[in-house]
C-alpha cells in the first residue's frame, strides 16, 4: 500500500469574511462546506476519504471527498443540515464520527488499522473474492460425479472461470461481508448448499400495492449444480472456512492519488423497497438535455418507474402503463434511456400482453417478418414515460429487449436482447403514425461469408453457427467450437444472446456483447444499410486465441463506441479492451467468422488481484459508457467501466493509457450496472457537470449495513483540485 504524507500543516486560523471563511495553507471554507486537516500518528494522512452523512433531509444524504498531499480536505455544496463527519481510509479504521453544520472547520484524527486483518475489512469485494481456488487446469475437461465431480461440459478451465464470473457476480459482488462469511454453525458444505437455495421476502413492495417480492433461490441453486454441484459447494466451503480460519487479501487496494483525489461524491438514499437495475438522467447525444431534472431508474418486476430530484433531495414512483393502457405490475423494465424530448424509453424482459402481434409474422403487413419472421413468444412490448405529463405508453415490438441507444443520426432506437436479431424502433414514425408495422425494424445476423458484399436474401441457403442457448445472465459457458464446417459459397448466420451494446457515432453501425457462451465470446458489428432488410449485414469479432487454445478474455458484457469508431468493451474476467475495425485486414469471406481479425484488439488489465493461482481478474466489468461530450471533466472520448466488483468507475484515458480508480468508499458494496451523464449548466465549470450511476445490488441486505438499507444513487464529479469548491 503507498502512503502519502506531507509535512505537519500548521493550526488553521478561522477568518471570517462574507460568506467565506479563510484558513491557512490555501483552504478556504465558505458557507456550506466544512473543510480542516486529517492527521494520523505520523501527520498529515493524504489520500484517505472524509465522509458527512445526515438524516435531517428528505432522503439520507452522504457527500465523500479525498485528503490532498497535506491532509486537507474540503467538502463542498452541503445543505443546511447537522452531518456526522468521520474518517475511512485503506490501513485505517474508520475514525470516530463528529457533529458538524456547514461553514465549520473541522479537523479529524485518523486511526491507524490495529492489524492488516482490521484494514482489509473496508477492502473492495473483489480482493476478498480473489482468494477463492479454482480447479487446476490439469483437472479438464471434467469428469462428472463418478470421475472429479466437475461437469464434463467444462472443457477447460476458463469454462469454469467463466461460468463462476458469470453466474455469480452478474447479480451481486462475491467478496462482501455478506458472502465471505458463513452465520451458519456445522458442516460448512452444507451451509453453502442451504445458502443458494434460500428464498427471501423483501419488503412490501410500491406501498403495497404489489405482493410480497420474492428472490429466488432456484437460480442460485441451478448454478451450483451446473459446476458439479459437490464440486462447487466444495469451492465455496473451502473460500470462506479459510477465511474464517484468519485467511486475508493477499494484495491491499492502493490509496487514490493524482487525478483520483479530485473526486466528489453525492449519495442519496432512494427507492426504498425496489430493486433498480439501471437509471438515466439524459439523453447521451445531447447531455443538456434534462438539465437539472430529476434522475430515474428502472425498477425489475414491479411495473414503476422511480425517481429523484437531485435539488431537494425527494423522491417518487411513477405506474408505467402496458399495451392495454393500464398499469402492468408484472413488468420487468430492465434499462433506459432519454431521447431528445426527456422522455424515458425502458426495455422489458419479462412481460407480455396477448398474442404474438401479426405484423411480427405476417409478410404481408412488415417487409421485414416476410425476410424474416420473428418468432411468437406471446405480445412483446417496449415503454416510455414522460416526465413533464406523467403518462406512459407501451409500443408493441417483435424480438426480446435488453439494453439500448440510439443512433447519433435520426431517430432509431435499437436494442439488444434477443439470440436472433438486432431490432429497432423509429421513435419519429411512431410519434407521428402509432404503427407499430411502420415503426419496427429488425434483420437476423447473418454474416457475408461468401464475401458478394450482400446478404442472400434466401435463409435456407445459409451457413449456421449456433452459440448456445436461448440466452440470459447465468448461461453455462462451454468452450466447444462453434464453427462447423462453412460453405464458403454460402452466407452464415450466427445466434447467441446480445448484451450490452452501443451505437457508432461515425457510421451508426450497431455494436453488440455476444454474451453466450462466455467462452468464447466477442463482439458483433451490424449495419443495417440504407435499405433495411435487404442491406443489413452482419461482422463478428472474437478475442485473440493463444497458442494453448485459451482467449485472452472472455465472458464479454458491454460495448460502446467511441467518436473514432473504436469500441471499449468490457469483460467479466476483470479486462476492458479496445478494438479498432479499421485495423482490420479482413471483413467478410469465408475467414471471417471470429479470429480474423487479431490485430484489432488491445486489451488490458485493470488494478486489483487476480482470482487466485490464475491469470483471470477478480474484478467484473458490467457494463462500457464512453463520455463522448466530457461530462465527467476528464475529456471526450474517455470509456468508463464499472468495476461492479470493486465499489468504482474505472475511467481509462486513451492517450496516456492511464486508468484512474473512481472509488465510492461508502457504503461498501457500490455495485453498478450502467453509467449515464449529465450537464446542468457549462457555466459554472465542474459543478454544473458530473456522472450519474445507481447501486444495483440484488440483494440490497448485502451492502454495508445490511437489512434495511436502501439502494442509492451517486452523483461522481471531478473538481480541478481536491480543495475547489
Amino acid at each position: 500500500m503507498k502512503r502519502m504524507t506531507a509535512a505537519l500543516l500548521g493550526s488553521i486560523a478561522l477568518f471570517v469574511s462574507g460568506a467565506v471563511f479563510a484558513a491557512s495553507g490555501g483552504l478556504q471554507i465558505q458557507a456550506d462546506d466544512i473543510g480542516g486537516v486529517v492527521r494520523g500518528p505520523s501527520g498529515p494522512e493524504a489520500g484517505v476519504w472524509v465522509i458527512a452523512e445526515t438524516d435531517e433531509l428528505p432522503t439520507r444524504l452522504i457527500k465523500v471527498v479525498v485528503t490532498d498531499d497535506q491532509g486537507r480536505y474540503l467538502l463542498p455544496d452541503l445543505p443546511d443540515a447537522t452531518y456526522s463527519v468521520w474518517v475511512r481510509g485503506y490501513g485505517l479504521v474508520d475514525s470516530d464520527p463528529a457533529n458538524a453544520e456547514p461553514g465549520a472547520t473541522l479537523n479529524l484524527t485518523a486511526v491507524k488499522a490495529p492489524s492488516e486483518a482490521e484494514a482489509a475489512q473496508y477492502y473492495p469485494a473483489n480482493y476478498w473474492f480473489s482468494l477463492i481456488e479454482v480447479p487446476d487446469k490439469s483437472e479438464f475437461p471434467g469428469t462428472g460425479p463418478s470421475g472429479n465431480g466437475i461437469n464434463p461440459r467444462f472443457k477447460t478451465q476458463q469454462d469454469w472461470l467463466g461460468h463462476l464470473k458469470e453466474s455469480c457476480q452478474f447479480c451481486h459482488q462475491l467478496g462482501t461481508r455478506a458472502t465471505r462469511e458463513l452465520a451458519d454453525i456445522g458442516d460448512s458444505i452444507e451451509a453453502w448448499d442451504q445458502r443458494v437455495q434460500k428464498e427471501r421476502d423483501a419488503d412490501d413492495m410500491y406501498r403495497g400495492d404489489l405482493a410480497k417480492a420474492r428472490i429466488n433461490g432456484r437460480i442460485m441453486s441451478n448454478n451450483m449444480t451446473q459446476f458439479g454441484r459437490r464440486r462447487g459447494l466444495e469451492m465455496f466451503a473451502d473460500w470462506t472456512n479459510r477465511i474464517a480460519d484468519g485467511a486475508i487479501p493477499k494484495e491491499a487496494p492502493e490509496r487514490p492519488s493524482g487525478l483520483e483525489r479530485n473526486l466528489v461524491l453525492t449519495i442519496w438514499d432512494w427507492a426504498d423497497g425496489l430493486f433498480l437495475h439501471d437509471m438515466s438522467v439524459s439523453d447521451k447525444r445531447n447531455p443538456t438535455v434534462n438539465a437539472g431534472g430529476r434522475v430515474f431508474g428502472v425498477a425489475n418486476h414491479s411495473g414503476v418507474v422511480a425517481s429523484l430530484q437531485p435539488e431537494t433531495g425527494e423522491t417518487d414512483l411513477h405506474k408505467i402503463n402496458g399495451l392495454s393502457g393500464e398499469w402492468n405490475m408484472n413488468m420487468n423494465n430492465h434499462t433506459s434511456t432519454m431521447d431528445e424530448k426527456g422522455r424515458y424509453w425502458m426495455s422489458n424482459t419479462g412481460a407480455t400482453e396477448g398474442p404474438n402481434h401479426e405484423f411480427c409474422t405476417d409478410g404481408r403487413l412488415s417487409p421485414y417478418a416476410a425476410n424474416f419472421p420473428s418468432p411468437g413468444r406471446g405480445g412483446r412490448f417496449v415503454t416510455v414515460f414522460d416526465p413533464a405529463t406523467g403518462d406512459s405508453e407501451a409500443t408493441p415490438v417483435c424480438f426480446g429487449s435488453h439494453h439500448l441507444n440510439f443512433t447519433h443520426q435520426g431517430s432509431k432506437l435499437f436494442f439488444s436482447g434477443d439470440t436472433q436479431v438486432v431490432g429497432w424502433i423509429d421513435t419519429k414514425v411512431w410519434d407521428e403514425t402509432k404503427d407499430a408495422a411502420k415503426s419496427i425494424g429488425w434483420c437476423p445476423t447473418v454474416i457475408d461469408t461468401n464475401g458478394d458484399g450482400k446478404i442472400t436474401p434466401d435463409r435456407t441457403q445459409w451457413n449456421e453457427i449456433t452459440t448456445g442457448g436461448d440466452g440470459g445472465e447465468g448461461a453455462v459457458a462451454s468452450s466447444e467450437s462453434e464453427v462447423g464446417e462453412i460453405d464458403p459459397s454460402k452466407d452464415t448466420r450466427i445466434t447467441g444472446f446480445h448484451y450490452g451494446m452501443g451505437m457508432s457515432p461515425v457510421d451508426d453501425s450497431y455494436w453488440v456483447a455476444k454474451y453466450s457462451p462466455t467462452v468464447p465470446s466477442g463482439i458483433l458489428r451490424v449495419d443495417i444499410g440504407s435499405n433495411p432488410p435487404e442491406t443489413c449485414k452482419t461482422e463478428y469479432y472474437e478475442v485473440p486465441m493463444g497458442d494453448d487454445g485459451s482467449y485472452e478474455a472472455f465472458n464479454t458484457r458491454g460495448v460502446d463506441v467511441d467518436a473514432e469508431g473504436r469500441a471499449w468493451v468490457a469483460f467479466g474476467t476483470g479486462q476492458i479492451a479496445k478494438f479498432d475495425r479499421s485495423k482490420c485486414d479482413v471483413l467478410n469471406g469465408p475467414t471471417a467468422t471470429g479470429q480474423h481479425c487479431e490485430a484489432g484488439w488491445e486489451l488490458y488489465d485493470t488494478p486489483g488481484p487476480k482470482l487466485q493461482g490464475t491469470d483471470v481478474g477478480s474484478d467484473y466489468f458490467y457494463l462500457t459508457w464512453v463520455d463522448l461530450h466530457n461530462t465527467l471533466g476528464l475529456g471526450r472520448n474517455v470509456p468508463i467501466f464499472p468495476g461492479s466488483s470493486s465499489d468504482m468507475l474505472l475511467a481509462f484515458l486513451p492517450d496516456e493509457e492511464e486508468m484512474l480508480e473512481l472509488r465510492v468508499p461508502y457504503p461498501m458494496g457500490f455495485y453498478t450496472r450502467g453509467i449515464d451523464g449529465r450537464v446542468d449548466n457549462e457555466k459554472i465549470g465542474w459543478k454544473g457537470r458530473g456522472l450519474w450511476a445507481t447501486y444495483s445490488n440484488q440483494p440490497p441486505w448485502h451492502l454495508e449495513g445490511g437489512e434495511g438499507e436502501y439502494l442509492k444513487m451517486v452523483k461522481f464529479q471531478l473538481r480541478p483540485d481536491p480543495l475547489s469548491n
